[in-house]
């Protein structure tokens, strides 16, 4: 059966998601279960997984893995941590820069920011998914500084971007969907929260896209097993189908496929201190993709999924799945910490925040047609020093003198955005 699906935003979205929900319904059904016997099949599998993350919190157990970076550069990661990692979803990678070197990128930012006056032409957030703190941005939207780009073309970023991405199958159903040991540099911003700072943190929700999910083609066929009556063959770490579809049209879209989320700590942080959390249950995704066909959710409503803003995950629709959210342990800079792209996440508030808060968003992107794509519009905003193309258009680098510049790139750089042709692999599904 196939299913409907947009390369526009519908005019009567409740009208379109009643459409898709039928249809769902009707595949669904054509398999010869009930949606009900299907989300039972998830829930109960969410049951064991929650219960298992209590009862690892009640015994004073870390929820998080961590890995040492030596450990990864040795190649001696045991299989008790790969599988703790598969389970889990979700990495502390201890050391992954040395913390000296990390401490001097945060001042090599500020000094960044402040020689170029930043602060005197800040307009305000150019969107309204961050916060911010003060009359300062709590995140800022800065993304060719020479820290940055040092450490998104490091040997040491790669190395470990590569040991996340090859977490997932990259070849399935005899397809090569991404190359595990090239990533695209998929540039992002800056966290740097004050000592001081009040912050009301983000709320728990999901990055992997929204509406698109279920409406566009390629989506409908990355989660293919949970409405073909094959749910119980649902892999989290499967990329078929992922890496070439374009996604719903909206302000929230990502348009790189990313195998993990990631930031690198420019600061120690305490583990209280309005920190990371995640649901770390890499397949949550099923319970949360089925949910909105239950009969208890109005017909035109997908649980609080639309266009324009992000995926939410809350206790109205998804209490089993909010019972495991975990926070990171403490970290120090130089450590960086990753969730796979489905994952539920949420920033705890904190008030009178203890030391800083600094942070480089750094995902693990694989290079793939979808991230290539992506590329081209990245190599233009970095010549140019514009915001790129996923972001608000706020272009504060463009006159900035000592931004990152292309006779700074490396191999790793240069691969990262396409401008090593040789590297080139033209053999991936599209």
């Amino acid at each position: 059966m196939t299913l409907p699906h947009w390369e526009t935003t519908p005019a009567d979205l409740p009208a379109a998601i009643r459409e898709v929900k039928a249809a769902l319904r009707a595949r669904i059904a054509a398999s010869g279960r009930t949606v009900e016997e299907v989300f039972g099949v998830v829930e109960r599998r969410m049951e064991a997984a929650v219960g298992e993350i209590e009862a690892a919190r009640r015994r004073g157990e870390q929820v998080w893995p961590v890995i040492d970076y030596a450990d990864i550069q040795a190649g001696t990661v045991t299989a008790a941590d790969l599988e703790y990692l598969r389970r889990r979803g979700c990495l502390v990678v201890r050391g992954h820069f040395e913390r000296e070197q990390a401490l001097g990128w945060d001042r090599d930012i500020v000094d960044y920011v402040e020689n170029n006056r930043f602060f005197e032409t800040y307009r305000g957030p150019g969107d309204d998914f961050f916060g911010s703190v003060g009359s300062r941005p709590e995140i800022y939207p800065i993304y060719w500084s020479r820290a940055q780009m040092q450490a998104r073309q490091s040997d040491r970023m790669a190395r470990v971007q590569a040991f996340l991405n090859s977490q997932w199958k990259s070849s399935s159903e005899g397809v090569r969907w991404f190359d595990p040991n090239r990533d695209s540099l998929y540039p992002d911003r800056i966290r740097r929260r004050p000592e001081g700072a009040d912050s009301n943190g983000l709320g728990t929700h999901l990055d992997p896209g929204t509406l698109d999910l279920w409406m566009t083609e390629a989506y409908q066929k990355a989660f293919r097993h949970l409405f073909d009556g094959t749910v119980e063959e649902y892999d989290p770490w499967d990329a078929a189908y992922r890496t070439a579809g374009p996604q719903y049209p909206g302000s929230t879209m990502c348009s790189a496929f990313r195998t993990f989320q990631g930031w690198t700590a420019l600061s120690d942080m305490d583990s209280d201190q309005g920190v990371l959390h995640t649901v770390p249950i890499p397949s949550a995704m099923a319970y949360l993709m089925l949910r909105p066909l239950m009969p208890d959710v109005p017909d035109d409503d997908m649980c609080g999924v639309t266009v324009n803003q992000v995926f939410p995950a809350n206790e109205r629709w998804h209490p089993l799945l909010m019972r495991a959210l975990s926070g990171i342990p403490s970290v120090r800079a130089g450590d960086s910490v990753w969730w796979h792209c489905d994952m539920i996440h949420s920033v705890a508030p904190v008030r009178n925040q203890r030391g800083w808060g600094n942070v480089m968003y750094i995902p693990a992107a694989p290079w793939c047609p979808r991230n290539e794509a992506y590329a081209a519009s990245v190599r233009d905003a970095f010549r140019s020093g514009s915001s790129p193309g996923d972001f608000p258009a706020e272009h504060y680098e463009r006159t900035w003198p000592d931004r990152f510049r292309e006779d700074d790139l490396n191999e790793v750089g240069r691969r990262g955005l396409g401008l090593d042709q040789r590297a080139n692999q033209p053999d991936f599904a599209r």
